[in-house]
């Protein structure tokens, strides 16, 4: 049985977050999503429902403040911060492992554009709590020297008509030291908007986790 959402903020900035946590979840995954996105993404959301389905937690956040977001708006810099955002990402979870009801559930990151970098980053910090990574359509190359450092097992899925993110996906994996994949979804290109793509990250996703996080 899936309880409801609630929202929830998290100190010190406040960040908001969506939180669901199943009678006698198997894991929660924290979604961090990237630039021009926010935790109402309706991609990120179906994801997570079918995880919660699944028996999985959620947490999907918003790892910039509404004062953060205006000034992003005009410079587009923050969403490119993945420092910054890796930092948010881990205050959440530092709050999560503190909530009774998450407290010694495996966690996972689930990251897509510029959130995928900021989740291998954080999990670089917190490698005996977080279990999994997926990334959806994301930049890993943006985390840089980072990824040699990831032990999290790490699944990379991007569709095979974005061929920037594509190559870029392709050159990360390549430093990634901890266990990894890519998948390729045919015909989809970088939202997953195509008939079937979606279901199919979130049947990728959901299986990953589940591997990983029982």
């Amino acid at each position: 049985m899936t309880t409801a959402e609630h929202e929830v903020r998290i100190a010190p900035e406040g960040i908001a977050g969506d939180l669901v946590i199943p009678d006698r979840a198997t894991g929660i995954v924290l979604f961090a999503h990237g630039s021009g996105s926010s935790r109402h993404s309706p991609r990120n959301r179906y994801v997570a429902q079918a995880l919660n389905r699944a028996g999985f937690g959620t947490l999907l956040l918003d790892l910039l403040t509404p004062a953060e977001e205006q000034v992003d708006a005009a410079s587009g810099d923050l969403v490119f911060d993945v420092k910054l955002l890796a930092n948010r990402l881990l205050y959440a979870t530092d709050w999560l492992v503190r909530e009774a009801k998450a407290r010694n559930t495996p966690i996972g990151y689930f990251g897509a554009s510029t959130g995928a970098a900021a989740a291998l980053l954080a999990s670089t910090r917190r490698p005996t709590q977080v279990r999994a990574v997926v990334s959806r359509g994301g930049r890993p190359d943006l985390a840089g020297e980072a990824l040699r450092n990831v032990a999290a097992p790490t699944l990379l899925i991007v569709g095979s008509r974005d061929p920037q993110v594509l190559k870029l996906n392709q050159q990360a994996i390549s430093q990634l030291g901890a266990e990894k994949a890519l998948h390729i979804v045919p015909r989809a290109t970088h939202l997953f908007e195509e008939p079937g793509a979606l279901e199919q990250v979130a049947d990728l996703a959901r299986d990953w986790f589940a591997a990983h996080m029982s």
